[in-house]
């Protein structure tokens, strides 16, 4: 027990660098989602910034879910494996946990036409809609992430496969 308690504690991050990277992050992919927005020639500025909000929310909560991950896969001394690990982590933390805010958001806009709480009719919308946000999420959402986000990854991934073991 003590052994698998130790493996775990060597994947949480430090504290100050999950909450630095997490700014980091967040702000990084804030400034794409409105760079991407702002040159896609949007013409509602509060959409916009509930959009960069999303992106930069769910880019901050993932970074430290992005580390344990990385600390979890990334046990190789080869740094090709360790770049492998941090880019899968990263890319995968991000795009889940934007897509889960994004999910959040929608089920609460549409929660007004839902039926009573808890009820077979609430659960059914309750899945459903989050589905559909999900869905909406993969077809409209990602492209956002495309250049600079799929471009800022890659520094991300370099500077955790340099780090040492």
């Amino acid at each position: 027990m003590s052994i698998a308690l130790a493996t775990v504690r060597d994947w949480l991050p430090p504290p100050r660098a999950a909450l630095l990277g997490a700014l980091v992050w967040g702000a990084a992919m804030g400034v794409n989602a409105f760079g991407f927005l702002w040159f896609s020639e949007w013409q509602t500025p509060l959409r916009m910034l509930a959009i960069t909000f999303i992106f930069a929310l769910g880019a901050a909560i993932a970074f430290p879910i992005g580390q344990i991950i990385d600390r979890a896969l990334s046990r190789s001394e080869r740094p090709e494996k360790r770049f492998a690990a941090a880019f899968l982590a990263f890319s995968t933390a991000t795009v889940g946990t934007t897509a889960l805010v994004y999910a959040l958001q929608y089920r609460m806009y549409y929660a007004q036409w839902h039926g009573e709480l808890f009820t077979l009719q609430w659960v059914l919308e309750f899945v459903f809609t989050t589905l559909g946000a999900f869905y909406q999420f993969a077809v409209l959402g990602l492209r956002i992430y495309f250049p600079w986000g799929f471009a800022a990854l890659f520094p991300l991934c370099i500077f955790y496969a340099a780090k040492p073991r």
